[in-house]
């Protein structure tokens, strides 16, 4: 688990550095600053790159250190990667149209044989400081829009999923899920009260909480997570643990989910009875737990041991991936997260590694998997395209439909 953390961390850190650098390239460079304007906004760009791992590494010493930098660090980095976002594809379009260009002067001077007029460097570099100017207001408007969207009340979602031979007592059964809250950083009591007010409105039968609860310690962040103690269906509500269980202590936190009241599946089941009948509703630990602690290892065939072959089977699992290992034990519907639905550009393309799907109802092969774009957000507070959600999983008959 270590490994794998200091590996994931290494990764982002050398990307981020490309990135700032790519972005000093492209804005500080061409500026033509004199010194010592220019040493600050080196040093300046700098200290942004360092914000955010700053702010975390406090976070080991003193959490409460940490809470007003991180809105700084966050905001930055949702910023600066809207600006180099917006700088990549500004010369992405200013390569082709040069490509264009000097080949259009090329066959102009090869079938007229004059000289071709070129761009002069002056009206070049005006160019280049005027769109950079327009990247920079540009990538400002949509990072107040994406913590705009990231911050509003989280959507309400309503699915309806057919499964074949749904006992007709769990006919309009109701499951409310919530998913990657990341209390911590710039999630705090105030949004979670939001989400549980919400939550109170649905009228569940089920609450399905999908894991990633925090972003730090336990001590630190039980108020802030306390009102989902409030939060009541009358079949129970349940948890399972994400990946960022594990980065914050994944035990501590299943301790302060069950008392919360949660039920906490770890590689378990539980007979949801109603009016007669009964479904299974299993559990997984994270699909990477086992890397963090051996005996929370995701096993979702130990999930179902001994439950009755012949009911509805429903798995709640952190990642989507574990549809690979869930779809041939026969699961009916798997209830997933961790995506965030991609959250923003360019963040979205690593949300998509590994992951065969990244947010929405899609069926797998015959089991059905639903994916949530989180009711939280992490790290910039910024979404754009991707509106968190609670999501409201209504179960049908097949036949019905």
């Amino acid at each position: 688990g270590i490994i794998m953390y200091v590996t994931w961390i290494t990764i982002v850190l050398v990307v981020l550095s490309l990135g700032y650098v790519y972005i000093g390239w492209r804005l500080i460079i061409p500026a033509k600053l004199v010194m010592p304007w220019k040493l600050i906004a080196w040093i300046g760009l700098s200290l942004m790159f360092l914000l955010p791992f700053g702010s975390r590494f406090l976070a080991r010493y003193n959490e409460n250190l940490t809470d007003p930098l991180s809105w700084v660090a966050y905001v930055i980095l949702g910023f600066l990667s809207m600006v180099f976002t917006f700088l990549l594809l500004r010369d992405i379009v200013w390569l082709l149209s040069r490509g264009m260009r000097r080949g259009y002067f090329f066959v102009q001077k090869f079938y007229s044989h004059t000289s071709a007029s070129q761009v002069d460097s002056s009206r070049r570099a005006f160019l280049l400081q005027a769109t950079n100017i327009g990247v920079l207001s540009v990538a400002g408007a949509f990072t107040a829009y994406g913590i705009y969207e990231a911050r509003r009340k989280p959507g309400i979602v309503n699915i309806t999923v057919p499964i074949a031979n749904l006992p007709k007592e769990f006919v309009g059964f109701k499951i409310v899920q919530i998913s990657d809250i990341h209390a911590g950083l710039t999630v705090r009591r105030d949004w979670i009260e939001t989400i549980v007010n919400e939550v109170h409105t649905l009228k569940s039968d089920l609450i399905a909480f999908t894991g990633d609860l925090a972003d730090g310690s336990v001590p630190h962040l039980r108020d802030d997570v306390a009102p989902f103690r409030e939060l009541q269906a009358p079949h129970g509500k349940f948890f399972v643990t994400g990946n960022h269980e594990y980065y914050s202590g994944a035990e501590p936190w299943v301790n302060e989910a069950r008392r919360l009241g949660y039920d906490v599946l770890m590689n378990e089941h539980r007979l949801i009875e109603r009016n007669g009948s009964a479904l299974v509703l299993a559990g997984v630990t994270d699909y990477t737990g086992g890397q963090f602690l051996p005996h929370h290892k995701s096993d979702p065939k130990a999930a179902i041991n001994n439950a009755p072959s012949d009911a509805v089977k429903i798995l709640l699992a952190h990642q989507p991936r574990t549809v690979y290992q869930a779809e041939p034990l026969g699961f009916h519907l798997m209830i997933s997260g961790h995506t965030h639905g991609g959250q923003f550009f360019p963040w979205n393309l690593v949300a998509t590694i590994g992951q065969p799907y990244i947010s929405g109802l899609h069926n797998h092969n015959g089991t059905w998997v639903y994916v949530s774009k989180g009711t939280g957000y992490w790290g910039p507070p910024v979404r754009l395209g991707a509106r968190s959600e609670i999501s409201v999983i209504t179960l049908t008959n097949k036949s019905a439909t």
